[in-house]
């Protein structure tokens, strides 16, 4: 089980994580955390209408990964379109679409972030000096394949990779490369998102 998830008998799916395991996953969707910000809610009076008809943002944010996870809905940056007023209509589509949509995509990342900062918080309460083991029901997986996805897209955006081609040559980068650590949680986060998935396969 070390490393990588695990069905458990009845569903569900369990995961033996050490302690800095653990750490480095709550640092990592702490910072993700602080990456999608607050929502409008934490930022003004409590009031449920106006937080149900409030409108997002219409532009893209300018940070690389928030780009990455909150991408243009009308707009592919890998097949440009056929004509300037093509484009301007596509730009058009993605404001109105973002306007209405990033609000709530916002909200669901930022919950599925706090519960993976939950459940860990708990399992470290719980942890001896060689970790613990994380058991999830089909349930709790949910917020932890949204986030782990989450992550793993934060870190490609932060590593500039695009496709496999490019990641394949980031693999083998030797040991003193400033960004080899970071590429090694990307690879360890990936194994434990797909044994998440695999677990939960009926």
């Amino acid at each position: 089980m070390p490393g990588t998830f695990e069905r458990l008998p009845g569903g569900g799916a369990a995961v033996a994580l050490d302690e800095v395991e653990i750490s480095i996953i709550r640092s990592l969707t702490v910072q993700l955390l602080e990456l999608i910000g607050p929502g409008p809610a934490e930022d003004a009076a409590a009031d449920p209408l106006a937080e149900l008809f409030a409108e997002g943002p219409s532009e893209p944010p300018s940070d690389p990964v928030l780009k990455r996870l909150f991408p243009d809905a009308y707009t592919d940056p890998m097949q440009p379109p056929a004509s300037a007023e093509r484009a301007e209509e596509q730009r058009a589509y993605s404001a109105e679409f973002r306007r209405f949509t990033e609000n709530d995509l916002r909200a669901g990342k930022r919950d599925n972030a706090l519960a993976v900062i939950r459940s860990l918080d708990e399992l470290a309460a719980d942890a001896t000096g060689s970790g613990a083991v994380l058991k999830l029901t089909p349930d709790r997986a949910r917020p932890w394949l949204g986030a782990l996805n989450d992550l793993r897209l934060a870190i490609a955006a932060r590593l500039d990779i695009t496709d496999e081609d490019e990641s394949a040559l980031l693999f083998r980068l030797p040991d003193d490369d400033e960004r080899k650590p970071m590429v090694m949680a990307y690879l360890w986060l990936g194994g434990l998102q797909e044994t998440l998935v695999q677990s939960l396969m009926p």
